[in-house]
């Protein structure tokens, strides 16, 4: 039986008869075929019937089918009602709005709004800079969608990423208190998304662009860059990469390499592994290479497409050609922005000793990192149930509380390199070891060390 996950976690309604030993029947059948019970609550008592409400957790969605099929086949119990609390979290969205100023009084309106609120308005249309200091301006950020690349579901629309957007929000203002808005674009079409968020541009501090597929995302990140004068930062390329180099930092350190003198192969030539590639190689990374569908990317390999091309003109320094499991031979690190299943646990025991793993494919990593753990020094993935967990929640929180507080107009590659030494130096010597080379995205040092790497200043009070 697979591991459970509180993401398939259900709470049942179940009417029992008045005999609490069933209580425990259900418990023990619940375990029995693998769900884990975190909560029994008796509802109601009476001669005549109980009302129970049982919590837990299943592998999967088919999995919590089947625990309520057990449920179902237990003498004196009838299942009234299933709820799944993933939806119930879900219901009515996930954020909302809340006025920071009292609106009790007339007295509280006038200031607030008409006819106070004029002249705020007007002393921000005499001098534009007043916008900053006088709205909320200074501590917004859009989060922008097209829905063409969400999570591991792909090209969902910009109503199915809207809960991701939300959830994206939400953890802006719980790590860094930022205000976060979802802007979902009913078109997935460069000039539109381009268009729009220039039109949107000034009700915000900065641009988080979100789930955007590749190659499309590239083009729209350097148009924007150009012709905005506020931060955009596209978190599925930058806050990966960024991530990744702190992890990575780490897990040299724990293996006493430099990055310098290591060979890299990244699995993935998309959004996250162009970052990836790229943020390497200024951090100092000599020897990468990438393997996409095509292959061993080569520079003189005119079948690749144009952004893939680029990609291999500046990896690949050995000219390595072939298959994935090629390029593993005599490697130091992989790193997998992929897809499932693709390194073999067998292939890692070809590359030299010390091996790292990073298998960051979500749901399903490149390889189990069980297996992966049996060859590698050490080991992390994207993965909540395993050890050092790669997450951008690590990342952008902090990278937008330090561009606001700096109140800047770009995002460079020098922050992102201070980025990942702050992620990587929260993790003391005496703490980083195989199974700890990251710390956890609920650290807080963490939003504040890289707000004050981004912004190179104390950074404001995030909680």
């Amino acid at each position: 039986m697979a591991a459970t996950a509180s993401s398939y976690s259900i709470t049942m309604r179940l009417y029992t008869v008045p005999d609490h030993a069933v209580v425990g029947q259900v418990a023990t059948s619940l375990a029995q075929a693998g769900g884990i019970v975190t909560a029994i609550d008796v509802a109601e008592s009476s001669h005549e019937r109980l009302k129970v409400d049982v919590t837990c957790s299943a592998a999967d969605e088919a999995h919590s089918k089947a625990l309520v099929a057990v449920c179902e086949g237990l003498d004196g119990v009838e299942v009234h009602k299933v709820s799944d609390r993933t939806f119930l979290m879900h219901l009515g969205g996930k954020i909302e709005i809340q006025s920071k100023v009292p609106l009790k009084t007339r007295d509280d309106l006038s200031l607030a709004y008409t006819p106070g609120v004029g002249r705020v308005s007007m002393a921000i249309a005499e001098n534009p800079e007043d916008v900053w200091r006088l709205t909320i301006k200074g501590n917004s950020v859009a989060v922008v969608t097209d829905g063409s690349a969400v999570l591991g579901l792909g090209n969902i629309g910009p109503g199915a990423a809207m809960p991701v957007m939300e959830g994206k929000a939400a953890l802006f203002k719980r790590f860094a208190n930022i205000d976060a808005w979802p802007i979902c674009l009913a078109s997935q079409d460069v000039d539109d998304i381009v268009k729009a968020v220039e039109l949107i541009a000034p009700g915000f501090g900065g641009i988080n662009l979100e789930d955007i597929a590749a190659p499309r995302c590239f083009e729209v990140e350097r148009r924007l860059r150009e012709s905005l004068d506020i931060p955009v930062f596209h978190d599925d390329q930058h806050g990966t990469a960024i991530v990744v180099l702190a992890a990575l930092t780490n897990a040299l350190r724990v293996v006493r390499k430099p990055l310098s003198g290591v060979r890299i192969v990244v699995a993935g030539g998309g959004a996250a592994g162009s970052a990836i590639v790229s943020l390497l190689l200024a951090g100092g990374a000599e020897d990468v290479i990438v393997w996409d569908r095509e292959g061993l990317l080569c520079y003189d390999d005119e079948t690749l497409p144009p952004a893939k091309r680029a990609l291999a003109g500046m990896t690949n320094p050995r000219h390595v050609r072939g298959t994935l499991h090629d390029g593993l031979k005599d490697a130091d690190v992989f790193i997998g922005v992929s897809g499932p299943g693709v390194l073999d646990p067998a292939w890692i025991a070809d590359m030299n000793s010390g091996a790292i793993v990073f298998a960051l494919a979500n749901p399903d990593p490149e390889v189990d990192p069980a297996e992966a753990a049996k060859y590698a020094a050490v080991v992390a993935s994207g993965r909540s149930d395993y050890p050092n967990q790669i997450n951008n929640v690590l990342v952008f929180p902090g990278v937008f509380r330090g561009l606001l507080d700096a109140r800047a107009s770009e995002v460079t590659m020098e922050m992102m390199l201070a980025a990942a030494r702050a992620i990587a130096h929260v993790v003391t010597d005496e703490e980083v070891n195989p199974s700890y080379i990251i710390p956890s995205v609920f650290h807080t040092d963490v939003p504040k060390a890289v707000a004050s790497a981004i912004s190179g200043r104390v950074p404001t009070e995030l909680e």
